[in-house]
């Protein structure tokens, strides 16, 4: 990929001269879909990320918002952050996956927060396919071994398996951190004089152009010629960073961080730059390497990892690089900010022989390589104004399939079944705050110095999207806010990763507006303020687009950190929130299922809820109750996966749904409307009170102490021993074991 002549003469007629090859390089990244967002940046101001919690929203490293307290608990903030690592992980599955571990990380550190929790939202092709098994593999295998290695537990999220991902996997992962108020830094440049300073790793050539990299469709050979623009991680180093990054923060020592991620050094610092209004002047030579021979854009667009660039006094310069040989880190000051007005210099002695240019502005400046404008580099690129056409709604054209056989490949799928072989993989309980682990519908953390339980959920649902983007997306917003609602937790705010195909053709862009506008919409009715996020476009391979696939990860609170759990007691009464389509209020539809992915056909998408708000409250408020023995959300898979999973060794259920006809059997069991919870209670008729004039509350039957599921529809019956049931959802580990 190179700077399109359209850019270039912008450039020129900016500047006024022809860019160095060290400043066209630059703007082809840091102008690229992946920095720029050229062609989603009109769409996003559709989202609302104001609220009161709201400290630092869109625009920084990660968002910061503020956690109510309980009890004697002190003012504490989080933040939250979400990044793709997509192309990366196909050409690497293993480096790719860590890397993007290593980077939201670094995201966290920069303002000032230490990391407490990942999620990773993981999406690939046809699991019968052993391409898309070896990417699954690597992929885990590299989230595990950088999470475990730097002592951050990874304690949800979701795997998601799709024909359209086979060419062009995403990994998505999100990072909460933990932040003392007066701790909060950002990556706003405050004051010339101030030095530049590198800290961490050393600089080499691994990663180069990944910025420009991401914004290309993949190619067929891309597992090949595209590896040397994927980083490679040390986790080992990133974990001293951590402690490195905590020791400057003890000490007052950081006026401004960025960590170095898409665009390495040069994108890092003209942000930084930028966003302070400020110049700089940069010596690339002070720069520490670790390969010969390295030119000025080397030095500047290298993605080598575990790396932070910031902004220090004069005054504090050598306490920090004390710290930093203190953790076996590389130092290096590599410039200073300079007067608002000032451009964004960077000069390396020799680049005229090193590069072979003779451009003219090479012969003028020999050791200034870098010569523009900050802001304008950082925010001058145009944007993309392209077409878009609607996606068809679907119309109802259902296989005919006996309920029996439904049951077990729905519930034997490998997008419903046991995810146990990737989080047994993961260190979750590492940092000892993860009070519900992860298999459940959400993650609880303790938040012991506010007194705050913090539930975390993170995915997206591609077969939901496909079959109807907009109304997709607002289903993976209720999904995700019902998942932290049946753990007790109210929805506090979210951060989402909006992934699509090639931009440029009209119905892929159709499908993303429409996810953007589900999500936005949602989020919107819901309460729940969206604080940042990251955009991934481009996801287009020889196979074709993916599915427009808006990830969200979405943080709730609560007072203390127990919660209900997923499983049975035996002692309560079952019943099922918010199922209209069961009371005979509204017609079950399949649209989006797991259903129709496995047997075919097609159907219009469920009807979500006219009151989300109310009703997510409402279930978090009875979730807490002392009645609720168990809680359970209903989406992928349906009803009958539900209930499948609930059952355990200890613990059975016997189950009773009566039909008005026929024919809606299998749609009432098998279709994923979000929004519904079913709770194991010893009160039913106080959940009924609760939810009065909000949603209807359905009796199922009873739970007992048996090992089995009965489940009878209309005068057909199913019967699985809990043992069946483990069986039939090992697919995944029976497979990769």
């Amino acid at each position: 990929m190179s700077l399109s002549d359209a850019d270039h003469d912008i450039v020129v007629d900016e500047i006024g001269r022809e860019p160095t090859r060290a400043e066209a390089a630059l703007f082809e990244n840091l102008w690229s879909e992946h920095c720029a967002y050229r062609s989603s940046r009109p769409l996003l101001s559709a989202f609302d990320s104001e609220g009161d919690q709201v400290v630092i929203g869109p625009g920084d490293d990660a968002a910061v918002v503020s956690l109510p307290t309980h009890g004697d608990g002190e003012e504490m903030y989080i933040t939250m952050g979400v990044e793709s690592h997509n192309h990366p992980s196909y050409v690497d599955p293993f480096d790719g996956a860590a890397t993007g571990v290593g980077g939201i990380v670094r995201d966290t550190l920069s303002m000032g927060a230490y990391p407490i929790a990942l999620a990773d939202s993981l999406y690939f092709g046809d699991f019968d396919r052993e391409h898309s098994r070896y990417l699954f593999e690597g992929v885990v295998e590299g989230i595990s071994h950088y999470g475990n290695c730097i002592g951050v537990p990874t304690v949800a999220g979701s795997v998601a398996f799709h024909d359209d991902y086979e060419g062009n996997p995403l990994v998505n992962v999100s990072c909460i951190g933990l932040l003392e108020p007066e701790r909060t830094i950002t990556a706003e440049a405050q004051e010339p004089g101030n030095k530049l300073v590198l800290v961490g790793n050393s600089t080499g050539r691994d990663g180069l152009g990944g910025a420009s990299f991401a914004s290309e469709d993949l190619a067929e050979d891309a597992e090949t010629e595209d590896r040397p623009a994927v980083q490679v991680g040390d986790p080992y180093t990133e974990k001293l960073l951590i402690e490195c990054n905590e020791a400057l923060l003890d000490e007052d020592l950081i006026e401004s961080a960025r960590d170095l991620g898409a665009a390495g050094l040069g994108g890092a610092s003209s942000e930084l730059v930028a966003k302070g209004g400020l110049g700089a002047r940069i010596e690339l030579d002070r720069v520490h390497q670790r390969e010969p021979n390295m030119n000025a854009m080397e030095i500047l667009l290298a993605e080598s990892q575990e790396r932070m660039v910031y902004e220090v006094r004069p005054e504090n310069v050598d306490r920090v690089a004390e710290l930093a040989d203190r953790y076996d880190l590389g130092c290096s000051v590599i410039g200073e900010l300079t007067e608002p007005g000032s451009n964004y210099v960077c000069t390396f002695e020799g680049e005229a022989t090193a590069s072979g240019e003779s451009n003219g502005q090479d012969q003028r400046d020999g050791e200034t390589v870098v010569d523009v404008d900050a802001e304008f580099l950082g925010d001058g690129a145009p944007m993309n104004d392209l077409p878009s056409t609607a996606p068809p709604e679907q119309e109802r054209d259902l296989p005919t399939v006996n309920i029996e056989e439904a049951f077990r490949q729905v519930v034997a799928s490998p997008n419903t079944a046991s995810k146990r072989w990737v989080y047994r993989q993961y260190d979750h309980e590492v940092q000892v705050r993860t009070s519900v682990l992860p298999g459940d519908d959400a993650a609880l953390l303790a938040i012991r110095e506010a007194g705050t339980g913090l539930a975390f959920s993170a995915g997206a649902d591609p077969n939901w999207t496909d079959a109807a983007p907009y109304e997709g997306a607002r289903a993976v917003a209720l999904e995700n806010a019902t998942n932290v609602a049946a753990k007790g937790a109210t929805p506090h705010a979210a951060v989402d990763c909006l992934n699509g195909g090639n931009p440029e053709t009209p119905a892929v862009y159709g499908g993303f507006k429409g996810i953007v506008d589900g999500l936005a919409d949602m989020c919107s009715d819901l309460e729940v303020p969206v604080v940042g996020g990251n955009v991934s476009l481009y996801n287009d391979s020889a196979t074709g687009p993916i599915p427009p696939t808006p990830t969200l990860a979405l943080v709730g609170v609560k007072e203390g950190y127990d919660a209900p759990p997923l499983s049975l007691s035996g002692e309560g009464t079952l019943v099922v929130v918010g199922d209209r389509a069961l009371e005979g209020e509204t017609d079950p539809r399949l649209g989006g299922s797991e259903y129709t992915a496995v047997f075919g056909g097609t159907d219009r998408f469920p009807e979500l809820p006219a009151d989300p708000e109310s009703l997510i409250s409402t279930i978090a408020d009875v979730a807490d109750e002392d009645h609720v023995l168990a809680s359970h959300d209903v989406s992928h898979g349906g009803l009958a996966v539900t209930l499948a999973e609930m059952v355990h060794e200890d613990a059975g259920a016997d189950i009773e749904i009566e039909t008005v006809e026929r024919g809606t059997r299998k749609r009432l069991l098998f279709g994923e409307q979000p929004g519904r919870v079913v709770f194991e209670t010893t009160d039913p008729a106080a959940v009924r009170e609760a939810f009065d004039g909000i949603a209807p509350v359905t009796e199922l039957g009873e739970a007992n102490g048996s090992n089995h599921l009965d489940l009878t529809v209309n005068d057909e019956r199913l019967q699985y021993h809990a043992e069946e049931i483990t069986d039939l959802r090992s697919t995944i580990e029976d497979e990769l074991a």
